[in-house]
C-alpha cells in the first residue's frame, strides 16, 4: 500500500512513480539520473562561462545567466523525490516537506517566465533601439528587472503553503506527479477550496498569462522593425540571439500549457503519459535551456572552444 486513509492536520502523501512501471524504476532511474546530471553540469557551465569570460559581461549574457540558476534550482527542488522514488523506493513525503518543495517549484517557476520576458524585453531594445541599447540596458536596470521578477513570484506565491496548511486531508493523499504541485495537493483537501483555487489561477494569470502577452508584443514590435529596416549585419546578430530565446521560450512554456491541459482531464488521461508530461514539464526546460544556447548563440560557442582549446593545449605542454 502507497498511503493509508490519513484525514489528520500533519498528513503524509505518496508520490504515484510511473504506474506500470514500479519493478523498473531502478533502471528508469538510470536515464532520469543522466538528465538531471546533463542539467545540472550544463547550467552551471553556463553560470561558469558567463562569470569569467570578460566577452560575455553583457546584458543578454547576465539574464542568461540569471535563466541558468533558476534551472538549477529547479533542478534540485525536484531531484530529490524523483531520485528517491526510483533509487530507494521511497514514495513518502510529509506535509512540509512536500509545502516546501512545491514553494520552491511554483516560485521558481514564476522567476524563469519572468526572466524570458526580460530576455525578451532585452532584444527589442537591441533591435529596436541600439544605439540606446547600453543607455537602457545597464548593469543597474538587469538587476532591478531580475530582483522584480524574484519579488514577483515569491511574494504571489508566499500564501499557498498557508492555504494548504489550513486543510484537513482525505483519502488516501496519493499525488500524481514525482513532485509536490499544487493543483494536485488541492484536489486532495478537504473542505471548500474555491478561494484557494481562484487564488492559484490568479497567480498564473499574473504570471504566465501577463509574460506571453508581453513576450508575444516583444516579437511583434521586433518583426516590425526587422520588415521596416531590412535585415542587415547587425540585425541577423541580433535576430540569431533572438532564435535562441524563442527556443527557450517554446520549451518553456510548451510543457506548461500541456501538463495544464492535461491536469484538467485528468480521467481521460493516461496514467503513464501524465505521469511523463509531468516529469518533462520540470525537468526538459533545464535540460534543454544550455543546449539551445551552446548549439544557437556564436558568442557561448566562442567561450566554449577557447575554454577547452586552452585547457587542451595547456595540458599538452
Amino acid at each position: 500500500m502507497l498511503a493509508l486513509n490519513d484525514t489528520s492536520p500533519w498528513p503524509t502523501f505518496s508520490f504515484i512513480g510511473i504506474p506500470g512501471l514500479e519493478a523498473a524504476h531502478m533502471w528508469v532511474s538510470i536515464p532520469f539520473c543522466l538528465l538531471y546530471l546533463m542539467a545540472l553540469g550544463g547550467n552551471a557551465l553556463l553560470l561558469i562561462l558567463v562569470s569569467v569570460e570578460q566577452n560575455l559581461h553583457e546584458p543578454q549574457f547576465y539574464f542568461l545567466a540569471m535563466l541558468a540558476l533558476t534551472d538549477l534550482g529547479l533542478s534540485l527542488s525536484t531531484m530529490p523525490s524523483v531520485l528517491a522514488i526510483f533509487w530507494f523506493d521511497v514514495h513518502r513525503i510529509g506535509l512540509n516537506a512536500c509545502l516546501t518543495q512545491m514553494f520552491f517549484i511554483h516560485t521558481l517557476s514564476s522567476v524563469e517566465s519572468g526572466v524570458l520576458v526580460a530576455m525578451a524585453f532585452d532584444r527589442l531594445v537591441a533591435i529596436c533601439s541600439p544605439l540606446n541599447y547600453t543607455r537602457i540596458l545597464t548593469h543597474c536596470t538587469v538587476g532591478c528587472l531580475s530582483g522584480a521578477a524574484l519579488i514577483r513570484g515569491a511574494t504571489l506565491l508566499a500564501p499557498l503553503p498557508f492555504f494548504l496548511k489550513a486543510f484537513y486531508f482525505c483519502g488516501t493523499n496519493i499525488l500524481s506527479h514525482s513532485y509536490c504541485y499544487y493543483p494536485d495537493m488541492l484536489n486532495l483537501a478537504c473542505g471548500d477550496v474555491t478561494f484557494s483555487s481562484v487564488y492559484g489561477l490568479v497567480c498564473v494569470l499574473c504570471t504566465f498569462a501577463v509574460d506571453v502577452i508581453f513576450i508575444l508584443i516583444s516579437y511583434v514590435k521586433i518583426l516590425g522593425t526587422v520588415m521596416k529596416l531590412g535585415i542587415k549585419d547587425g540585425n541577423w546578430k541580433s535576430l540569431q540571439t533572438c532564435a535562441c530565446h524563442l527556443c527557450t521560450v517554446l520549451v518553456f512554456y510548451l510543457p506548461f500549457i500541456s501538463l495544464a491541459v492535461l491536469h484538467r482531464y485528468t480521467q481521460e488521461t493516461s496514467p503513464v503519459l501524465y505521469t511523463t508530461m509531468s516529469n518533462a514539464y520540470l525537468l526538459m526546460t533545464p535540460l534543454l535551456n544550455p543546449l539551445v544556447y551552446s548549439l544557437k548563440s556564436r558568442q557561448i560557442q566562442a567561450a566554449l572552444r577557447k575554454r577547452f582549446w586552452v585547457q587542451r593545449v595547456a595540458a599538452g605542454e
